[in-house]
């Protein structure tokens, strides 16, 4: 039986661009099977999109020291349809941030701890122009969250 991964994004500058498609690379890397990569903006997100998948990727900027107003709205929408249906979930974040991403990263904790949700890797924190490096620890991120989904 097929599982679903969920990458849930708020992508408008070419850096979140960037560190989305390695992330969807990872997550799709042939070597992981069984699992299929939904993504959604968060701005169209549903509860029935959250309820489906059996594990999350959550990407965002952080703006003005919080995460996107996208991302919280599809927080906002999802989180009690979700509270109690999608505990012990795995999930992954990956920040984008010019400065100060402490905020976003205090606000996703608060919301998946709520949810219950298990953090499958440690979050991707990327200031400025995505490096090489950043977008390899994106694809990692992807593709660990993925993998903790297989069989």
């Amino acid at each position: 039986m097929s599982k679903t991964l969920l990458i849930v994004h708020h992508t408008p500058s070419p850096h979140t661009q960037e560190m989305f498609e390695a992330v969807l690379s990872g997550a799709t890397d042939p070597e992981i099977e069984g699992v299929e990569v939904v993504r959604r903006p968060a701005l169209t997100l549903s509860p029935a999109d959250m309820l489906d998948a059996d594990g999350y990727v959550l990407g965002t900027p952080a703006n003005l020291g919080y995460m996107s107003g996208a991302l919280k709205h599809a927080f906002d929408v999802c989180y009690y349809p979700c509270l109690d249906a999608t505990r012990g979930r795995p999930f992954g974040v990956y920040l984008h941030g010019n400065e100060g991403t402490e905020g976003a990263e205090r606000g996703i904790e608060a919301i998946t701890t709520g949810l219950g949700w298990t953090k499958a890797a440690p979050t991707v924190v990327v200031s400025g122009k995505p490096s090489k490096a950043d977008l390899e620890s994106c694809w990692e991120l992807g593709a660990t969250v993925a993998a903790q989904l297989m069989g």
